[in-house]
This record gives structure tokens, C-alpha cells and sequence, in this order.
């Protein structure tokens, strides 16, 4: 049985058994970990360093959501879905990253169904997560509110 994880991050069994597929890379500052709209390469897991979490905005520019630390885990839900990546993952400072590509995590975890609650519980987290962000972004001062839809519909 697999060791209690913190949130948002791998427990300490699953970072073991992961340890024969992954590579780990070393960024330097600014350095890109992969692009949003890029087709998906695999899963990071932060070893070291911090990694900015970047959103588009619609123009050329893009907002910063959030700055990971160690343990952070990177395209997991794009790796599991097969689809592009929907952030932008940049280095903010000096950081080592182990990189698990798709394909062998996928399989992976065909063969370690013990770890695939969590995966799920990591998922889930991670939606939770982005909606009390995006709620805080919504409920800024200085955006306009939306009325509640049984009021739109009036």
C-alpha cells in the first residue's frame, strides 16, 4: 500500500516506482517546459526550483495563475486525455524536472493500478484548484459581476 501523499503532489511510493521510466532535465531561468497548443509530450514532476504556470489571455500576452514548487505534477490531465497542452509551463529560476513520456506513463499505470486512485485524487485537485481560482478572477473588484442565470433568463 502506497504512502499518504501531500496534496497536488505524487506520494513518496509512486515517486520510487517512477523511477526506471523518467528523465530528469535541468532548466535554466525563463526556459519553457512546454507550450500552450503544443501537442502533449508527457508528465513533469518538479524536483527542484519553481515552475510558473502560465494561461493564454486571448491576446499575445499571457497570465500568470500560479507558481509551483517540488513535488508539483505538469500535464497530467493532457497526458490522460491525449490532448495539447492547455497552459505554458516556464521555469522561474533554476529547476530540474523529471519528464515521463506519455506513452510510458500511460502504460505504467495499466500495469500499477494501485497508483491510479492517485491519479484520479491529483485530477480532482487539480479541478478544485483551477475552479476557486478562476472564482476569485470572476469575483475581482474590478471586473464587472454576472447576474445569476434564473435573473439572465427574466
Amino acid at each position: 500500500m502506497s504512502s499518504p501523499p501531500t496534496p497536488g503532489k505524487l506520494s513518496p511510493d509512486l515517486l520510487q516506482a517512477l523511477h526506471g521510466i523518467k528523465s530528469v532535465q535541468t532548466f535554466p531561468t525563463g526556459a519553457t517546459l512546454f507550450q500552450q497548443g503544443s501537442a502533449v509530450t508527457g508528465v513533469y514532476v518538479v524536483e527542484s526550483g519553481a515552475v510558473r504556470v502560465l494561461l493564454p489571455t486571448g491576446q499575445s500576452e499571457e497570465q500568470l495563475l500560479e507558481v509551483v514548487g517540488p513535488g508539483a505534477v505538469l500535464g497530467l490531465s493532457e497526458s490522460m486525455t491525449g490532448e495539447e497542452y492547455r497552459i505554458t509551463a516556464e521555469a522561474g529560476g533554476e529547476t530540474k524536472a523529471a519528464f515521463i513520456p506519455r506513452e510510458e506513463f500511460l502504460e505504467f499505470l495499466r500495469e500499477h493500478c494501485d497508483f491510479c486512485m492517485q491519479m484520479v485524487r491529483l485530477l480532482s485537485e487539480e479541478l478544485h484548484g483551477l475552479y476557486y481560482k478562476f472564482r476569485s478572477i470572476s469575483a475581482h473588484p474590478g471586473r464587472p459581476r454576472q447576474r445569476p442565470l434564473d435573473e439572465q433568463l427574466n
